[in-house]
């Protein structure tokens, strides 16, 4: 062929030339951490440490409690007194940090740096604090043993949503959850909607209807964490053990998706949610769809 111009020679280049495959969003398989704001360590350690019995370790200003090799939650000092979330963060782990971040850039998202290795932030759109985690990165106080704890498995989190259908383009749309479960407080209303990560059990709660001005209560106990359990009993039993006097520490329940659970709540007002893996009744409202948790993270 003969080249007549730089201009072809461009437009040829240009015809032949494979362009760049689209990065594709590598797996999701559940939950790493969470993190909690408090206003004092040491009275937040006697919940955690004290009553629920997970083993504390002080890590650069703030306390990581090892729940099992691979997940954790975080207890770090309160910053701003004008909070109206005490849940400071919800972290997923993934199959591919590097690749994840690349697909996030590439679909507009900010990203924001973490100081930890293998990891990286982004905004929802209501502003709350997501990390994604390599998975199979060991923790901090990773080697610290509990023999005292009450539960070795997170298997959600929650916080107040305000537009489920802004939430759901974040969430189902660009990192692919799917809904699990929706209830409320009667069988009529909606309150609770679950979405799962796309390649595991876990799941994040969408807290709905709860009224701008609520109390610290009502706000605490919408952003929330769970602990998932084989039995509820056994829970009791170690709560007892560890001399936790509350009385929550007493009251299991059955919660709307026919799961027994029991709430604790720490100094703070964040709520603590038991639940056991599998249901025992027929949930109200909706089926559950995906899977049910196991003691084993499914990744």
């Amino acid at each position: 062929m003969k080249i007549t111009s730089l201009g072809s020679l461009a437009l040829l280049l240009t015809c032949c030339t494979a362009l760049p495959a689209q990065t594709q969003r590598p797996a999701i398989t559940g939950i790493a951490f969470v993190r909690v704001y408090v206003t004092n360590l040491d009275a937040a350690a006697k919940f955690y440490d004290g009553d629920l019995g997970f083993a504390r370790t002080p890590i650069s200003g703030k306390d990581v409690y090892s729940v099992n090799d691979s997940q954790w939650f975080e207890v770090v000092p309160q910053q701003n007194i004008e909070l109206t979330s005490r849940l400071a963060a919800v972290a997923f782990t993934t199959r591919n940090e590097k690749v994840l971040e690349a697909y996030m850039r590439a679909h507009g998202q900010i990203i924001l740096p973490q100081p930890e290795p293998d990891s990286f932030g982004v905004k929802d759109p209501e502003g709350n604090l997501i990390l994604f985690v390599q998975q199979g990165r060991k923790h901090p106080g990773a080697a610290t043993q509990a023999p005292r704890a009450t539960a070795h498995r997170i298997i959600h989190a929650g916080f107040v949503v305000h537009d489920a259908a802004v939430e759901d383009r974040f969430y189902l749309d660009l990192l692919g959850f799917h809904p699990q479960w929706h209830g409320g407080r009667t069988d009529t209303t909606t309150d609770y909607r679950s979405v799962q990560v796309p390649d595991g059990s876990d799941w994040l709660e969408y807290m709905l209807n709860v009224v701008p001005n609520a109390d610290a209560h009502i706000r605490g106990s919408a952003n929330h964490f769970s602990l998932g359990v084989a039995n509820i009993e056994t829970v009791i039993t170690g709560l007892s053990a560890n001399h936790c006097t509350d009385a929550n520490c007493r009251k299991a329940q059955l919660g709307k998706n026919g799961k027994m659970q029991l709430n604790v709540f720490d100094p703070d007002l964040t709520r603590v949610e038991y639940m056991e893996f599998k249901p025992i009744a027929t949930p109200c409202c909706s089926p559950t769809l995906g899977k049910e948790p196991r003691e084993q993270e499914d990744q």
